[in-house]
């Protein structure tokens, strides 16, 4: 599963990229959405390398990032009656589900995870995180970014 963050904002940004941040759900900085990693969303983050930032989401950060801002519909935050209701005993269990492939975010959850910037700020928007950057993939680092973000 990816997890993958807005950084950049959308001021002079191609429609053609703007329209596949829409169709992402990533409409504001900070927010964070969980994919399945398939050719068709391997393709829209290509598209979206500029403005985003990826990697694959391991399952302690993804038992923090639901417990501190998972939210269900409505903005209820997740609590013991809902994870019932979705099949999961604690956030643990619900996390092996969603890793599993057996629950998707945006049938259970909100799809969208809003975050704080993060801690000691991102390391420079304007280039790739292989060159030193925070833009584009950047693999089991992500966990990391996520952490700082919650």
């Amino acid at each position: 599963m990816l997890a993958v963050i807005r950084v950049k904002g959308s001021l002079n940004v191609k429609q053609d990229i703007a329209f596949t941040l829409r169709i992402l759900r990533l409409n504001q900085v900070n927010h964070c959405i969980l994919l399945d990693e398939n050719p068709t969303t391997k393709g829209m983050l290509q598209k979206v390398k500029d403005c985003v930032t990826w990697g694959e989401i391991d399952r302690d950060a993804l038992v923090e990032l639901l417990e501190k801002r998972g939210r269900l519909p409505g903005g209820r935050s997740i609590d013991k009656k809902a994870l019932k209701e979705m099949g999961a005993k604690d956030f643990d269990s619900l996390a092996g589900l969603m890793l599993g492939g057996k629950a998707r975010t945006g049938e259970i959850l909100k799809p969208v995870f809003r975050l704080h910037p993060p801690v000691q700020g991102y390391e420079g928007t304007k280039k790739t995180y292989v060159i030193g950057g925070a833009l584009g993939y950047r693999g089991q680092a992500i966990n990391d970014l996520i952490r700082r973000m919650l």
